[in-house]
């Protein structure tokens, strides 16, 4: 049967195509006024009469005359007229009828059938229909990829891609900015540059706002932030959405004070701002203390109606819990929401809970809890951080039973808080209990248990972790380096901390920051080791921080190195002036060198400066009270 073929019997239903200047018309010959669809595997009726049909599609009761001329399918069915037909059993008659018909051979009717079967799920039959097609064409090759990539088949959609291009197709802009977000999803940075470089070749494809804003936001998150500024400050023409991408990626990167600028320029360039952008720069106005501008943008928010969506409320709640200043604008916001979901519980709760006010953040999370809200991981992530701040054991072991009983306990994030939250209470073997039952385990978690049985003392326990974790072939990072220094510092085992720094800094796969050169040198010094600790300051690339002459003021004190303890000590004041903690670190070794106006010197000094030494205390639990003993 040919192309020209018209009458196409269905189930008992005559089909006719008639070709039309503009619009396809589906006719449906019966002799009955009301007609219905027998769909013999769904059992479903359909009126014709009732069912709204496409703008491309009408229906008629009336059969095209068969003296009709015979002329070839100009506008056969359209995507959207197939996709119509809702019932799977319909369409795999319509797919019969057009391979009956010889129609498969026409690319249109082919293009129109992939679709329709990814939209069903079933990209089998959609990759089936382009491999048993005789032409293809760039629509065709288009089609199938974004399938592939709708439905996650990405090695496949890689694969045809390649293949696409060795075919002399070249790829629709909507295409390539899909293929942009799935190079994020595999971390394929050749492929990404490959892709931005086609983007360049082809002038038309460069004029698409929307495949260069997938292209900024594919190298802000590949940590490529100078790139994406480049290519983003070139763009010709920038619309809220590029500029969104452009400021998630800064904050993305932790340049906050790219982003507000970001921000700024976006409104100064005319581009108003949406309720996304809005929400982005919330964070960055948080951590730089920026609360005037975050007030700003709060009061542009309520003008426009976005102060409703509870996504920015809780972004909202953060930024006035990070200023520290006063919780109560935040809980203003949170008791004056409409609608308090458990995102905006959690934003209140996480804030309170890392602002320091953990008992508020336990008795919000009871109130959650009583008016019936369920909480998520995220939530009960912040409880968890409330327990540990309060260190009350009985209550971690109640919020430890809860989270068990949510199921949520083999959540990897949980399980990291809680195996910190159990090495603060030095309740080591539970830590240990519920590392072993997690199924899955990243660096954070063998860091987390490493720097808990250092802080304990345990410090051969931490070293076997350590080569565990690396026999295991899991890569320890800079926190895992700062957990078994410290671990090693706290043990006096110098010989082993040595070791470790240096093959780590023969290696270089983790990057040394002053906080591990503070760790190698406060280990050196307590053990005796101050003309080492001093070598090791002068040849390291890093500037000395405080806690580096701190460590080395303090080592000498011990040591009996008073003269140099108290050379550093006087240096140690002139760059932190108002740190109460270096002129009482002097006051103690003019002490221990029995200096005794030198005592007297500086504590008239602190007087008069108003500098206070802070006293540590510590807390202990006697039945449901807290008390602190001097």
């Amino acid at each position: 049967m040919s192309h020209s073929i018209h009458e196409i019997e269905v189930a008992k239903i005559k089909i006719y195509i008639t070709p039309v200047s503009s619009k396809p018309t589906l006719h449906i010959n019966s002799s009955l006024h009301r007609i219905n669809f027998n769909c013999p595997l769904q059992n479903q009726r359909f009126d014709l009469k009732r069912t709204p049909w496409p703008n491309n599609c009408t229906v008629s009761t009336r059969a095209p005359s068969r003296r009709c001329p015979c002329k070839r399918l100009h506008h056969p069915f359209t995507t959207q007229s197939l996709l119509f037909f809702g019932v799977p059993s319909l369409w795999l008659q319509l797919h019969c009828v057009v391979l009956k018909s010889g129609l498969v051979y026409d690319p249109v009717i082919s293009n129109a059938l992939m679709p329709f079967y990814a939209k069903s799920s079933d990209v089998e039959l959609a990759l089936k229909v382009f491999d048993t097609m005789p032409l293809r064409d760039s629509i065709s090759w288009n089609s199938i990829i974004n399938c592939c990539v709708q439905k996650g088949r990405i090695t496949k959609a890689y694969e045809l891609f390649k293949e696409m291009y060795k075919c002399g197709f070249v790829p629709k802009p909507e295409l390539l900015a899909s293929f942009i977000s799935l190079c994020v999803r595999l971390g394929n940075l050749k492929l990404g540059r490959a892709i931005h470089a086609l983007v360049i070749a082809d002038e038309r494809i460069e004029e698409e706002a929307f495949v260069l804003t997938s292209l900024v936001d594919w190298y802000c998150k590949c940590g490529y932030l100078s790139m994406a500024l480049r290519l983003f400050d070139r763009m010709e023409v920038k619309n809220e959405v590029s500029w969104t991408a452009m400021l998630s990626g800064c904050i993305a990167n932790l340049d906050y004070g790219m982003a507000v600028d970001c921000f700024r320029a976006m409104q100064m360039n005319g581009v108003k701002p949406n309720r996304i952008t809005l929400i982005a720069v919330l964070p960055a106005c948080a951590e730089l203390g920026c609360i005037k501008h975050g007030k700003e943008i709060h009061g542009y928010a309520f003008r426009q109606g976005f102060d409703l969506d509870h996504h920015f409320l809780s972004s909202l709640i953060h930024m006035y819990c990070k200023s520290g200043k006063s919780m109560h604008p935040a809980k203003l916001i949170f008791e004056r929401s409409k609608v308090k979901d458990v995102v905006i519980w959690s934003s209140i709760i996480g804030s309170y809970s890392r602002s320091g006010h953990s008992v508020e953040a336990m008795s919000l999370f009871k109130r959650m809890r009583a008016e019936g809200i369920e909480p998520n991981s995220v939530t009960l992530l912040a409880v968890i951080t409330a327990c540990t701040n309060l260190t009350e054991l009985e209550l971690g072991n109640a919020t430890h039973g809860y989270i068990v009983k949510c199921g949520l306990n083999f959540d990897i994030f949980i399980g990291n808080a809680l195996i910190n939250m159990y090495s603060k209470y030095g309740c080591l073997v539970a830590s240990h209990q519920i590392f072993k039952e997690m199924h899955i385990k990243d660096s954070v978690s063998w860091s987390t248990l490493i720097a808990g049985y250092g802080l304990h003392g345990y410090g051969k326990e931490a070293l076997c972790l350590f080569h565990d974790m690396q026999d295991r072939m899991v890569e320890p990072d800079a926190i895992t380096l700062i957990a078994i220094l410290s671990a090693c510092n706290h043990t006096g085992l110098v010989k082993e901390g040595k070791q470790i720094f240096d093959n780590v800094k023969q290696e270089g796969k983790i990057p040394l920051t002053i906080e591990h050169y503070a760790c190698l040198i406060d280990l050196l010094g307590k053990s005796g080791k101050i003309d080492d600790a001093f070598d090791i300051v002068q040849t390291m690339p890093l500037k000395p921080s405080a806690t580096i002459w701190s460590s080395l003021v303090s080592a000498c004190k011990t040591h009996g190195r008073f003269e140099i303890a108290e050379m550093l000590a006087h240096h140690l004041i002139k760059s932190e002036p108002g740190n109460a903690a270096n002129h009482t670190l002097l006051s103690v070794i003019y002490a221990e060198s029995k200096n005794w106006p030198g005592v007297e010197e500086v504590r008239r000094f602190m007087r008069a400066q108003g500098l206070n030494k802070t006293y540590g205390f510590s807390q202990i639990s006697i039945g449901n009270s807290a008390s602190f003993p001097i």
